[in-house]
């Protein structure tokens, strides 16, 4: 069975296909959850709502017991990390990785990059030796077969390859760069632009990037199951953070 990791990490609360003033990242994901179970009904699907409700930034302490080996770690240092290991848990069950990230002044939000930052963690998705011949850093996800999909959106156009202002754009190379470091490299993008224009350019750039959702849906996932009921989520993310 397959396990399907669903993170949003918009600030706005809604989908811009149902709510005014809605998120367009919120909307492309739940369009490749939705047609992915449709696809495959059996589908574990665990949700996370890092836009609402973020991890905590790293601190000192964090920082401090995730470099103490697990065996010597005091009873505060797990607490510390706790949050972490949960995040950390999600992402090693899941196949499919699916993101959410919007441009916020050309990075990905701040709630995503703390997501990031309680999940590149030290022993756990990647290793680390000063001893070790060569690279003492290496990746511990690597050859699993988990695959990434970014869906993001901007303000403004031309931000994709080759784009007028491509060089502004730091969202899509951030998220690959971290999740490549853990071993993750198999990775799909789709992205909305001209959301603060507003006009013609805005629904026709939404309607493309749904065709290049179900596209990769298309792609990845199989055959359409006809009939078939979504799979419930497990796993909410109010359930687990505060």
């Amino acid at each position: 069975m397959t396990t399907l990791l669903h993170i949003d990490s918009s600030a706005r609360s809604g989908s811009s296909g149902t709510t005014a003033h809605g998120s367009h990242t919120r909307r492309l994901t739940e369009r490749f959850v939705q047609q992915w179970t449709s696809r495959n009904p059996e589908t574990e699907v665990i949700y996370r709502d890092v836009g609402q409700r973020p991890p905590a930034p790293v601190t000192g302490d964090w920082i401090h017991a995730a470099f103490t080996p697990e065996h010597a770690r005091q009873e505060w240092m797990k607490e510390t990390l706790h949050d972490s290991d949960v995040l950390v848990d999600e992402l090693l069950r899941a196949d499919v990785i699916v993101v959410g990230v919007p441009m916020y002044n050309f990075g990905p939000p701040a709630q995503f990059k703390a997501y990031i930052d309680n999940i590149v963690r030290v022993g756990r998705t990647f290793g680390f030796d000063r001893s070790r011949e060569g690279e003492p850093y290496w990746p511990l996800l690597e050859g699993l077969g988990k695959r990434l999909i970014i869906l993001s959106s901007r303000g403004d156009y031309g931000y994709q390859p080759g784009g007028r202002i491509a060089d502004r754009n730091h969202v899509e190379s951030s998220v690959r760069s971290a999740f490549a470091y853990i071993g993750i490299t198999d990775v799909y993008e789709a992205a909305i632009e001209y959301d603060e224009f507003g006009d013609a350019r805005l629904a026709e750039s939404i309607a493309q990037a749904e065709v290049s959702v179900d596209d990769l849906v298309s792609m990845l996932a199989g055959p359409s199951v006809v009939g078939a009921v979504p799979s419930l989520r497990s796993g909410e993310s109010c359930n687990v953070l505060p």
